[in-house]
This record gives structure tokens, sequence and C-alpha cells, in this order.
């Protein structure tokens, strides 16, 4: 059982997060199993949160796009996932943040580093490419892309860099010789 200097440290760590985020601006934050519940209830906080600013319905439809499209590459692809027998979703951290020109969402989940040159190259090509570019490779994954054993080709990459118009920002954070922590972050312009 905690001792009382455990619980207050504990406390100031509180206090510590809720400051980091109010600098970040971030509007929401969540770390555990994502389920279709879980997103769900995202995007209905979302929703009343997005209500109050007014933002446009067009900036709107992109955040809920986006963010369906990040939990649900959590759930599938996370690597920390409980047994199969289970079928428990994956685990990760997901967040939202808001600033004066556009909105950041957020996520992280741990991957086999195996995983990491695929989806790193998979991800500088989105990155490399222009509207047109995007649209073309978002066909041809339809047509003659691979699954893989967790579902998607990176349809789901490609598209919410179609969708926001924007690169996507990502990093892989070495835990230990067999897993790191994959974030990836999508911009979505408040101005457009």
């Amino acid at each position: 059982m905690a001792n009382i200097e455990d619980k207050m440290e504990s406390l100031g760590f509180v206090y510590e997060f809720y400051v980091k985020m109010k600098k970040n601006k971030i509007n929401l934050a969540y770390e555990g199993e994502i389920t279709h519940q879980i997103t769900k209830a995202f995007t209905s906080l979302t929703e009343s949160n997005m209500a109050k600013e007014e933002d446009y319905n067009s900036v709107q439809k992109k955040v809920f796009h986006v963010m369906v499209e990040c939990l649900q590459n959590i759930s599938k692809h996370a690597e920390n996932r409980h047994s199969v027998v289970t079928s428990k979703d994956g685990r990760g951290i997901f967040m939202v943040s808001k600033g004066e020109t556009e909105y950041n969402v957020t996520t992280g989940n741990i991957i086999g580093n195996d995983k990491i040159l695929g989806l790193k190259k998979m991800l500088d090509n989105i990155n490399s490419l222009d509207k047109m570019g995007l649209k073309k490779l978002y066909k041809q994954q339809m047509r003659e892309g691979r699954l893989s054993d967790k579902g998607g080709a990176g349809l789901g990459f490609i598209d919410i860099a179609r969708k926001t118009g924007e690169k996507l920002i990502f990093s892989f954070l070495t835990i230990n010789e067999s897993k790191s922590f994959f974030v990836l972050t999508s911009t979505i312009s408040r101005l457009k």
C-alpha cells in the first residue's frame, strides 16, 4: 500500500500534467485500450467541444475522419495487444490539441522494431507525394495493395494525408531491442 509521501508525489504529477496539457493546448488525452466505444466517445466529446468553437463544418469532418483513422490504426496495429484469445483491442495514447490555426491529432503505440523499416518507407513515400500523387497511390493500393494480416495496406495513412493536405509527422522512439513507440501527428487546418 502506498504511503502518504507517494500519494503526495502523485498529486504533484497530476498538476504538472495539467500544466503541460494547457501549455500544449491539449483538449483531450487518453491512454489505454482503444475500442469502438472509446472511438465513439471521443468523437462525441470532440464534436461538442468544436461546436462551441464554431469551427467550419468541413474542418470538423476532417478532424473526426482523422481521429477515427488514427484510433483504428492503434486498435489494429498496436503490439501490446492482449492475447488474441481474449480479442482485446490495442492499447495506445491518443491526444487532440487545438491551436490558433490548426488541430493536431497525435497517437502513439508500441510496435515491433521489425515493422519500423517498412512503416517508415511507406510514410516517407506518402509525405513525398502531392495531392494527385496521393490520389493515384490510394487507387493503386485499393486495386493491388497487399493487405497485412491485421488489415490495411497503408490506406488509412494515405487517406489522412489526402484529407488534411498536410505531411504526416512521425517518430519511432526505441524502447528496447524488440519494440519501439510509434508516434504520429496529423495536422488539420482550422482556416481551410
